[in-house]
């Protein structure tokens, strides 16, 4: 059998990445959760994949499955060496496994079926991170080194700067949180109620940052024909489960408690359902306990209905104008990404019907429909209780 083996000892030329690579929140690493410790996770290399990785664009265009077979089989650790890790390492070691995974499926091989000792060590990497057996976008962008050591399927500069756009919200997303659990202790008449709305503004703005610099680098066309065939499910003890795609990233954090825990509807539920998974154990957490609350749009909508009056007091009222402006931000991000998705998923591009996150764009729509049904909920019944700065909600 020949194959491409003088790829591994190849190290392709990677130009270092965009600075916003390593926006992390002040004392995010310092927290006492592993997962956050980004900085340590990107620098581990426990399986010594550097080499090996820096060749995997060559790999891929020659869509070389003998040689990225081989490459799987010659990183998987032993037992014992697998039991030594921490969860640092244990979750760079899942990052690395999983570019061989989406590259050998990218190129029409299921990658358990030509390396099922692969297996046992997916579910103990999954076990040790409580993670899915596989690679997340975590995976694939926060957690992957940055400069030289970047692990990218194909070495374009489109793709690092799709890494790097995700990138960018992971210290905003988990700083929601803090402020979402803030927001669900409170009532709009507490002040906090405004400045916890104010802050997870400032949060989700990230999100409308991220896909502007999403369209102004990387294309459509790239997207759906070159990086898109990367993101497909892998079969994992009889379980498909997604590639690391950008719909991983859970802003459904943020919906959550501003209205979708009671305000959504059974096909945005439904995804949701499958989405958690691929989330952080502290992020499942949050969405077990606050899926069954009341909105931050009920509560407003039932404290101005419970006060009755020709005019609201101004803490209400200023909680009523935080609303709006936190769902408006919310609005304008959903709202450019169906512009980018309607043009990765046209006809006339596509290779695939349905979204690397498995929602089709109808499913997007919707949810930008049900942002502004409830952005609109707010306005309203703010009008309706002539509170005087209504005008600029």
């Amino acid at each position: 059998m020949t194959t491409h083996l003088t790829h591994l000892t190849h190290v392709p030329d990677f130009r270092h990445l965009s600075n916003t690579a390593d926006l992390v929140a002040p004392g995010l690493d310092a927290r006492n959760e592993p997962r956050y410790r980004i900085s340590e996770i990107r620098q581990a290399d426990p399986l010594a994949a550097d080499p090996l990785l820096a060749a995997l664009p060559a790999m891929n265009r020659d869509a070389d499955v003998p040689a990225l077979t081989v490459s799987l089989r010659t990183l998987l650790p032993d037992a014992d060496t697998l039991a030594r890790w921490s969860v640092v390492e244990s979750l760079a070691a899942m990052r690395d496994l999983g570019m061989i995974l989406g590259s050998l499926k990218r190129h029409g091989t299921e990658p358990l079926a030509v390396v099922p000792e692969a297996l046992p060590v997916l579910e103990a990497l999954g076990r040790r991170t409580d993670m899915v057996p596989r690679d997340t976008v975590h995976h694939y962008t926060t957690w992957n080194p940055t400069g030289v050591r970047q692990r990218m399927y194909t070495g374009e500069e489109m793709e690092g700067n799709l890494q790097d756009a995700v990138r960018m919200v992971f210290p905003s997303l988990a700083a929601s949180l803090d402020t979402c659990a803030a927001l669900a202790r409170l009532e709009p008449h507490d002040p906090g109620f405004a400045v916890a709305l104010d802050r997870t503004a400032q949060h989700v703005q990230s999100m409308v940052d991220s896909i502007d610099f999403t369209v102004a680098n990387v294309s459509p066309v790239f997207f759906a024909q070159t990086l898109r065939p990367y993101f497909e499910e892998v079969g994992v003890a009889g379980h498909d489960y997604l590639g690391p795609a950008a719909a991983q990233v859970p802003l459904w954090l943020v919906d959550l408690t501003l209205w979708q825990c009671d305000h959504s509807c059974p096909q945005y539920d439904g995804f949701l359902s499958e989405s958690v998974q691929y989330s952080l154990p502290s992020w499942r957490d949050f969405y077990a306990v606050h899926s069954g609350g009341t909105s931050a749009v009920s509560k407003l909508a039932a404290a101005l209905d419970w006060e009755n009056a020709d005019r609201v007091s101004p803490q209400l009222a200023a909680s009523a104008v935080s609303l709006a402006r936190v769902l408006r931000i919310l609005k304008t991000f959903r709202a450019r990404h169906i512009g980018i998705a309607r043009k990765a998923y046209s006809e006339e591009v596509r290779l695939y019907d349905v979204g690397s996150g498995g929602a089709p764009i109808e499913l997007l729509r919707s949810v930008l429909d049900l942002t502004r049904d409830n952005e609109t909920l707010v306005r309203r019944t703010t009008e309706r209780h002539r509170t005087p700065v209504a005008s600029n909600v």
